[in-house]
C-alpha cells in the first residue's frame, strides 16, 4: 500500500507521531511525504492521501480534494476542523476521517478496518504505546509528554481533541525516544504539552516537583546539551506555578523565559471564557518566575465580542504593569474555532483607539504576536 502524507506548514507536529506509528506497526506500507499537490500527482493511485488539518486551511483542502477525488485516490483526514466537524468533512469528499486520538485508528484502517468515521474520542491511546517521532525516517518534532487538558477553555480545541483527561508520557519512554534522538545528534529537548507544568500530575493541575525533576535530571544524564521547559511550544498555566517546581527546574533548563497564560486581565473575561483563575492568581506566578530569575512572557488573547471598553482598559491596564516588572507581552486576538464554546459568537471586535496601542506597545518592543494576521483569520472563520 502507498500511503502520502500531506505536510503543510501547519501540521508537521500532527503529522509525525501519525506517521511514526504507522513505520512501526504496520508491514508492508510505503510512506510518502508530499508538500504540494504536484507531489501527491506523482504517485499513481491506487493510495491513500492523509490529511490533517485546521480549520483557517479549509479552503486550500477543499480545492486539493476537488481535484483528487476524482483520480482513483483514497481520501483520508483528521485534525482540529475534522475532529469539531465530521460530517462537514465527509462531505468534502474524504472516504474515511479520523476523530480524536489518531495513531491506533489509523494502523486499525491500514489493516483493513473500513469504518467511515474512526473515532478516537472514547478509546483514548497510552502515549507510551505509541513513538513521539520517527527516528528511522529522520523526522523529529518537540517530544509530546503530555496529551489531554483538564480545563474546558470556552476558546480553545485542546480538550476536545485529546480530552479532559491528561495522558503523560513515562519518564522511561521521554528518556529512550531522546537516546535514539542522541543518536542522530539530536541533542536538545523541547516538549509539547497544554500544561508543561502538570507534567506527571494526576489532575494535570497541581505540579508534580519530584517527576518533573526526575525527568529533567535523567536527558541532562543521558547527555543532553540543552533542555527548554516552559517555554514555546508549551506554556504553563498560573495554577501550577510553585517556588519549589521552578527553584527545581533551573538547575537544568537552557531557557530563561517562562510562557504562561493569562489571555485578559477582566475579572469578567476571565470567568465567561472558562480560564478558572483569576488576575491575582495570574500575578503570583508572575511574581514567583520573577524573583527564580525567569522572564515571564505572557499570552493575552484579545477581541472576544462581548468584551466592553472597561474589560479592555483593564486588560492594557495590567499588560502596563507587567511590562514595567520585566514580562513581555505575546498578543493573540480570538478566533471562533469549531468545536468550541464561543464557535458561534462571531469574529473578533477589536476597536480602533485599540489596534493602535496595541501597535504602540509592539514598535516599542514590548508586545509580539500575530494578532494582526489572526484578526483576518478570526473574520473568515465566523463567515463559515
Amino acid at each position: 500500500m502507498k500511503l502520502i502524507f500531506r505536510m503543510q506548514k501547519n501540521n508537521r507536529y500532527s503529522l509525525i507521531p501519525l506517521i511514526s506509528a504507522v513505520h512501526s506497526r504496520v508491514k508492508d506500507v510505503q510512506i510518502f511525504l508530499a508538500n504540494d499537490v504536484r507531489e501527491i500527482l506523482k504517485i499513481e493511485p491506487p493510495a491513500v492521501v492523509a490529511y490533517s488539518f485546521m480549520s483557517f486551511d479549509l479552503d486550500q483542502i477543499s480545492k486539493e480534494i476537488q481535484k483528487l477525488k476524482v483520480l482513483g485516490y483514497t481520501l483520508i483526514a483528521g485534525g482540529p476542523h475534522v475532529t469539531a466537524r465530521p460530517f462537514k468533512s465527509l462531505e468534502l469528499g474524504f472516504h474515511h476521517i479520523f476523530i480524536g486520538d489518531g495513531e491506533e485508528n489509523l494502523i486499525r484502517f491500514l489493516n483493513g478496518e473500513q469504518d467511515v468515521i474512526f473515532d478516537g474520542l472514547k478509546n483514548r491511546i497510552n502515549l507510551d504505546d505509541y513513538p513521539p517521532f520517527c527516528v528511522d525516517l529522520d523526522l523529529f518534532m518537540p517530544l509530546e509528554i503530555t496529551r489531554g487538558c483538564v480545563f474546558d477553555c470556552a476558546y480553545c480545541e485542546t480538550s476536545l481533541i485529546g480530552g479532559r483527561k491528561p495522558r503523560h508520557r513515562s519518564i522511561e519512554s521521554i528518556i529512550h525516544y531522546c537516546e535514539l534522538g542522541l543518536k542522530k545528534n539530536k541533542y536538545i529537548a523541547r516538549f509539547i504539552s497544554p500544561n508543561s507544568f502538570g507534567y506527571g500530575s494526576i489532575d494535570g493541575i497541581k505540579p508534580n516537583v519530584n517527576a518533573i525533576d526526575t525527568m529533567l535530571f535523567e536527558l541532562k544524564k543521558i547527555g543532553m546539551r540543552e533542555i527548554y521547559f516552559g517555554t514555546f511550544p508549551s506554556d504553563v498555566r498560573p495554577e501550577s506555578v510553585s517556588d519549589d517546581l521552578l527553584k527545581a527546574i533551573k538547575k537544568y533548563v537552557n531557557n530563561r523565559s517562562i510562557t504562561i497564560g493569562a489571555q485578559s486581565g477582566s475579572e469578567r473575561v476571565l470567568k465567561k471564557i472558562k480560564r478558572t483563575h483569576s488576575v491575582e492568581n495570574l500575578l503570583k506566578a508572575i511574581d514567583l518566575i520573577l524573583s527564580n530569575d525567569f522572564t515571564p512572557y505572557v499570552d493575552f488573547i484579545f477581541g472576544f465580542p462581548f468584551e466592553t471598553d472597561e474589560d479592555r482598559y483593564e486588560t492594557l491596564n495590567l499588560i502596563d504593569k507587567l511590562v514595567r516588572i520585566g514580562c513581555k507581552i505575546h498578543a493573540h486576538t480570538f478566533m471562533p474555532l469549531p468545536g468550541t464554546e464561543l464557535e458561534q459568537i462571531g469574529s473578533a471586535v477589536i476597536p480602533e483607539w485599540f489596534r493602535k496601542r496595541i501597535a504602540q506597545l509592539s514598535s516599542q518592543g514590548k508586545l509580539d504576536g500575530y494578532w494582526e494576521k489572526q484578526r483576518i483569520l478570526s473574520q473568515k472563520l465566523a463567515g463559515r
